[in-house]
């Protein structure tokens, strides 16, 4: 189980993620930079203990209208190889040193661990307390067989899709709460979905869906 170390960083999360979200495609907060509060969020234990995962929860209160991001990072005690293009930055962290912070999306620790929470193999871990499971983080997976692991991914307008054939992953970057305050069964197509809980900016308490697994056209060979 991961250990949560109560401790500075320098910079802090909310500091990386500042600098780092404009330049998002799926960004939509004011053209002078987001100004960001912590909002929730759940963890996940890589089961090698090298890498550390959580599934990030921010409010971007800078423009007219709130807006909810969910941010996957990784953190890792060296470079991750090839992937120049999704680190969010570097910090110092009081117990552990140098860290480098990824999208994690991007990073096959993450991909694999999130593919096991769908399959029931991993358990969601709550944010700020070791060895606690998140008992607010929902999943549901109707899907036969493991999940591909060699996903590909990539950031539109909507969010970040992970990609294999056959399946498409799509992580929520703008959250939004559910209606009715709970999130009905998946629809169809949809294979599997993660859902959990976060603080609105107005204060509430409110559950919305981070992730759908959905079935995809297989090419012909």
């Amino acid at each position: 189980m991961a250990v949560i170390h109560h401790t500075h960083v320098k910079p802090t999360k909310l500091e990386l993620l500042t600098s780092w979200l404009p330049g998002r495609p799926w960004y939509g907060g004011d053209a002078g930079g987001p100004e960001l509060e912590k909002a929730g969020g759940f963890r996940l234990d890589d089961p090698a203990g090298e890498v550390g995962i959580e599934f990030m929860v921010v409010n971007d209160t800078s423009g007219p209208e709130p807006v909810t991001y969910s941010v996957p990072l990784t953190y890792r005690g060296a470079p991750l190889e090839g992937a120049e293009h999704a680190l969010v930055g570097t910090m110092e962290h009081g117990v552990l040193g140098q860290r480098w912070a990824y999208d994690g999306c991007h990073d096959p620790v993450l991909v694999a661990q999130l593919a096991a929470l769908l399959e029931g193999r991993a358990q969601a871990q709550a944010q700020s307390v070791s060895d606690t499971p998140d008992l607010d983080v929902a999943v549901s997976y109707t899907g036969e067989g493991p999940l591909p692991v060699a996903l590909t991914a990539a950031d539109d307008a909507e969010g970040s899709v992970l990609a294999a054939p056959g399946v498409a992953l799509r992580l929520h970057r703008v959250l939004r709460p559910a209606p009715d305050g709970s999130v009905a069964s998946p629809a169809a197509g949809v294979l599997g979905q993660v859902s959990g809980v976060w603080r609105a900016p107005d204060g509430a308490r409110v559950r919305g869906v981070f992730a759908e697994l959905h079935r995809t056209p297989t090419p012909e060979a």
